[in-house]
């Protein structure tokens, strides 16, 4: 069915004839009248009945144009919804890994979005979901984070995938516990010494191309045999706070994080592996004034915090 044939039906219904509609409308009356009637053999119905008179509703017609006259009507507020929405309102998205500098950056950026209608969406995932944020979900940017050794999966992916993408740091995740635990004292520490404690962990590694269970056996290796997995960080902070048991490996935090929550950093002389985050999105989008301030701000966190 076509909406354009159905607003002439409804104005002709309200005119009662094809000339006073085709004055209202600026169109000729023969093209209205090859219109309506193409909506009728759409629909199988009679809509009008013509005479010298005029152009008068049938019974079906009648009931046609009101239920017309309602779709017409919720197509406009819809498109008034949108349209000055998108005038008005400026729009951020992002989905980013769990990482302390990248929340502060995000921070910073909260701070300058300025005094225009704003809808931001800051999305903490794996990158995975990242990624499909971006291809599917509308998401304009995001930040992927993988083991170097993955380097090249992801380059061949996303050039695949047609993704822009820009290395924003290199780091080795840092060990952090809560002041209280017993290995807070240790001067040096290695991976056979975490074997009696808890980590916390984040439970959705991925690498493309190669099975998860080769992923998670890597980045989670089975040397602990207690592990709890989050997915936010707010909650990661508290346990390490309050169980002293537990231990977790992140991305450099801020000195405030640590005082915050009464945690340590601790040299772990078998931690070697090197991360990268990369920032990501669509070949050939334009970024907003929104996605440049938060970039800024992303990269002046990066060279205070890594």
């Amino acid at each position: 069915m076509n909406i354009l044939h159905m607003k002439y039906a409804v104005e002709v219904a309200r005119a009662g004839s094809l000339s006073k509609a085709s004055e209202i409308l600026l169109i000729a009356q023969p093209n209205i009248s090859r219109s309506i009637k193409e909506l009728e053999a759409d629909l199988g119905i009679t809509i009008f009945d013509r005479s010298a008179k005029g152009m008068s509703l049938t019974p079906q017609g009648e009931e046609f144009i009101n239920y017309a006259k309602g779709i017409l009507k919720q197509i406009e507020h819809v498109e008034k919804l949108y349209k000055n929405d998108s005038q008005k309102k400026q729009k951020f998205s992002i989905s980013v890994p769990r990482a302390c500098y990248i929340s502060e950056a995000f921070i910073q950026f909260s701070k300058i979005i300025g005094k225009d209608a704003a809808e931001i969406f800051y999305k903490e995932t794996n990158s995975q979901r990242t990624i499909n944020n971006i291809l599917t979900h509308d998401y304009k940017l995001g930040i992927i984070r993988y083991a170097e050794n993955y380097d090249k999966y992801f380059k061949a992916m996303l050039e695949e995938k047609d993704l822009y993408s820009e290395l924003v740091t290199e780091f080795s995740y840092c060990l952090i516990m809560s002041a209280d635990n017993p290995l807070a004292q240790a001067e040096n520490i290695n991976y056979e010494d975490l074997c009696e404690y808890i980590e916390i962990a984040h439970a959705d590694p991925y690498v493309p191309s190669l099975p998860l269970a080769k992923v998670v056996k890597e980045e989670l290796p089975d040397n602990i045999d207690r592990r709890i997995f989050i997915f936010e960080r707010a909650s990661q902070f508290d346990l390490l706070s309050e169980n002293p048991e537990t231990f977790m490996w992140v991305s450099p935090p801020p000195k405030k994080i640590l005082d915050r929550y009464n945690l340590v950093i601790k040299n772990c002389i078998d931690n070697k592996k090197i991360y990268k985050d990369v920032l990501i999105y669509k070949k050939g989008y334009k970024l907003s004034d929104l996605d440049k301030r938060f970039i800024d701000e992303l990269f002046k966190a990066r060279q205070i915090y890594m």
